[in-house]
């Protein structure tokens, strides 16, 4: 009895102790549990918090955006600074360069007449020869195609011997075309068109020597795509520049037509916002009538507080906009191309194209992949899992790489070295070499 009451006494004293112990253990994972909440509310202190919206992700992060030197990225990035980047934004820096200045050396292009009359010479005038304002803020999303022509005939390029020339140049503009009272219809304009390519070839020999082929228009009205469309020979041989450069429309050709960078008229180079100092994670404003997308992104994040989405006009400057976000949107509207990406290039803010179908410009010297992000129409749902994905070194490099190649989508009174102007040239030098028959 005496075993068994001892053996008794030590169960009760352990079942006594367990008792006393259990809230004790309880109390031993609260304070656990409340040590981890505080490191990681210390953790979180190194983020750099502004507005709701939290852009550094630790220490070592913070320090490193806070030396990226903003005078790497400007506009004056020598070549050998260029070739240094770890992530360069071209394909093949060197290559480029090489063909570039031989195109410098050699490239001759022929205007046709039309571009040289005198004002009065014609009512159709207008159509042909250069803007007198190309800076009147009302060109807007046309200010490229008229940039374009002012710059050739102002360049070396041109020359009066056709018979040395490796492109011929029809200088009608779409966008002079889409606003003159005898020519303002597209089914009027396609018939201009169409009869200014028959007087081309009845009138000069160089129109019937290839075709066609090494002849070349350029627009950036949407009207411009139909434009052709009369014309067999102009339609399936000649080159389109164009802004609207889809390769889902029928009338756009990818391998033979070109992109033109699409650019809003800007009197002077902006001064890059520093990555510390963009507080928002993306930004866009635009219409939303004629985009499914566009409607499908507003209703997905319009109340997200780290997007700045607006229908229509933003509620700052637009300007503001892309120099405190990180990522700027280029959504489809009713064309594929819009200014939102030249825009967000020139003030640093990393482009994000969802725009399915478009044939970017100058992709053929560019890897976009190194300053933008693609991301297909259908993944808006999945937008800011895929932007908050992106690496810091990864977005650092981008926005970079910006600095380096925002000089390719600017457009100067006097055109400087690799600018959008000569950019688009070497698009055509790139195309050079066709079988020419003897005239």
């Amino acid at each position: 009895m005496n075993m068994a009451f001892c053996a008794f006494r030590k169960s009760f004293k352990l079942f006594k102790w367990w008792v006393f112990l259990r809230p004790v253990s309880v109390m031993l994972i609260v304070v656990v549990m409340v040590g981890v909440l505080l490191l990681v509310q210390t953790k979180m202190k190194d983020f750099r918090h502004k507005n709701g919206v939290f852009v550094q992700f630790d220490v070592q992060e913070k320090v490193r955006m806070e030396n990226l030197e903003p005078m790497k990225v400007q506009n004056g990035s020598s070549e050998a600074e260029i070739l240094s980047t770890s992530v360069s934004p071209y394909h093949d820096w060197e290559l480029f360069a090489a063909n570039y200045e031989e195109m410098m050396k050699k490239l001759k292009i022929f205007v046709y007449p039309d571009a040289f009359m005198s004002n009065n010479s014609s009512i159709f005038s207008s159509i042909f020869l250069p803007h007198t304002d190309p800076f009147d803020p009302k060109l807007g999303n046309y200010f490229s195609e008229h940039m374009f022509k002012i710059a050739l005939l102002g360049s070396s390029f041109v020359t009066k011997k056709p018979e040395e020339a490796h492109f011929y140049f029809m200088p009608f503009s779409i966008n002079v075309m889409r606003n003159h009272p005898r020519v303002h219809s597209a089914s009027a304009i396609k018939d201009f068109v169409a009869g200014y390519t028959d007087r081309v070839g009845s009138e000069f020999e160089f129109w019937n020597a290839s075709g066609g082929a090494d002849h070349f228009y350029v627009y950036c009205h949407s009207i411009g795509r139909d434009a052709a469309s009369k014309h067999h020979e102009l339609h399936h041989n000649s080159i389109q520049v164009t802004c609207s450069s889809s390769y889902f429309q029928r009338l756009y050709i990818a391998h033979k037509d070109i992109g033109l960078p699409q650019v809003w008229p800007r009197q002077h180079e902006e001064v890059l916002n520093p990555p510390d100092a963009r507080y928002k994670l993306v930004f866009f404003a635009g219409r939303v009538q004629n985009s499914l997308a566009r409607r499908d992104l507003l209703e997905q994040w319009k109340n997200d507080s780290s997007f700045d989405i607006f229908s229509g006009s933003s509620s700052f400057p637009y300007r503001e906009g892309f120099r405190r976000s990180r990522y700027c949107l280029h959504v489809k509207g009713y064309e594929v191309n819009t200014a939102r990406v030249s825009d967000a290039i020139q003030n640093g803010c990393v482009p994000v194209l969802i725009s399915n179908y478009y044939d970017l410009p100058l992709a053929n010297i560019l890897d976009w992949s190194k300053f933008s992000v693609i991301v297909n129409e259908r993944d808006i749902r999945h937008l800011k899992k895929i932007l908050l994905s992106v690496p810091v070194r990864t977005y650092l490099n981008m926005y970079k790489n910006l600095g380096i190649v925002r000089r390719h989508f600017a457009w100067y009174s006097s055109p400087k070295t690799y600018d959008s102007f000569h950019m688009t040239v070497y698009q055509l030098w790139y195309r050079r070499g066709l079988h020419r028959v003897t005239w």
